[in-house]
């Protein structure tokens, strides 16, 4: 008899634990279909950002402007903004075309680090038939004057406010940077968050030495960054309500099930199925599928968690007792 390897993230049941990722291969349908016909049991959207929906709403808005100064009555010739449909109509259709075309959930992610009108996409996002949102707050904190208490309350806000304006459960994916993660985790939980992705990837700036400027570079995760998803995951399994996503370095099935045993949730994928295409997807799940059977794990939720903090023999091992081990049992070659 095969292992069940279904599971649960964000009520949703999942008929395995891979969901793709955000990238180029959920931004159309005939790409989507492609992985759920490879197997994989969710899809996040690519993020719509904050950016572009203030941009369409200032162009409509100046649209709306033009012509005044040249006669009162061009003043109602548009409905007044708030009845306007504003919205990013192609990211919408994406959102319909894809509840229509796929039988696994659809989850759109949303994109922007600022209080302001352009949360209220969110509600739209529901509307068109979403079935969880993905929160992606994006920021660097580069201001001299800004303290981790404003940043953390920043995300804080964000969370409850878009978490309060749709009935859809709300994931926020953040980054690893907090002084105190396991305090913001519990916030963000609190605030209204149903799940929580770890980690985002910031994408760092280069610097073309030809060309003599600042170059942005995209580089593929590699298996060596999950560790840090895979820490943060074991220390806040059991600790918060909110469901954990891992993100970030999911590149086989031994991956994966590190991930799993710490106690994520779902193990989101977007590096690997770039370099690999959507059949890795069916690499990863019977590879999960043969791991557990071979050591007769019934069940991904019985797997779930099981070498978390909570759970470990040695909990010490995820926090500075590991550091102090690790430099101490080095091995290798010393020039």
């Amino acid at each position: 008899m095969s292992a069940d390897l279904r599971s649960r993230y964000l009520g949703l049941e999942l008929k395995n634990p891979i969901v793709a990722a955000a990238s180029p291969l959920t931004n159309s349908l005939d790409s989507l279909k492609r992985l759920e016909d490879a197997g994989i049991s969710a899809v996040v959207l690519p993020s719509l950002f904050e950016e572009q929906i203030e941009h369409e709403e200032m162009a409509t808005h100046n649209m709306m402007l033009s012509g005044m100064e040249l006669s009162p009555e061009a003043r109602g010739f548009f409905p007044e903004m708030q009845h306007y449909n504003t919205g990013p109509d192609t990211y919408l259709k994406l959102i319909e075309d894809a509840k229509r075309a796929l039988a696994v959930p659809v989850i759109p992610s949303l994109n922007g680090y600022t209080p302001g009108g352009w949360t209220q996409i969110a509600k739209q996002f529901e509307q068109a038939g979403a079935d969880a949102i993905e929160l992606n707050i994006y920021f660097l904190a580069t201001g001299l004057e800004d303290t981790s208490a404003d940043i953390e309350k920043r995300y804080v806000d964000l969370v409850a406010t878009v978490s309060g304006m749709v009935s859809v459960p709300v994931a926020v994916k953040v980054s690893p940077y907090f002084s105190a993660m396991a305090n913001m985790a519990a916030r963000l939980s609190g605030a209204g968050a149903s799940g929580l992705v770890l980690f985002n990837r910031f994408l760092q700036p280069d610097i073309d030495l030809d060309e003599l400027e600042v170059a942005p570079r995209l580089v593929l995760s590699t298996s060596d960054e999950l560790r840090l998803a895979l820490r943060w995951i074991a220390i806040l399994r059991g600790r918060v309500k909110a469901n954990l996503a891992a993100t970030g370095g999911a590149h086989s099935a031994e991956d994966a099930l590190k991930l799993l045993l710490a106690g994520a949730d779902c193990v989101m994928v977007a590096s690997s199925l770039l370099r690999k295409g959507p059949a890795h997807i069916t690499t990863l799940v019977n590879g999960i599928e043969k791991w557990m059977s071979e050591r007769e794990y019934d069940s991904v939720e019985q797997l779930k968690g099981s070498l978390s903090q909570l759970s470990c023999p040695d909990p010490a091992a995820f926090e500075r007792g590991n550091y102090m081990k690790a430099l101490t049992s080095y091995t290798g070659d010393l020039i």
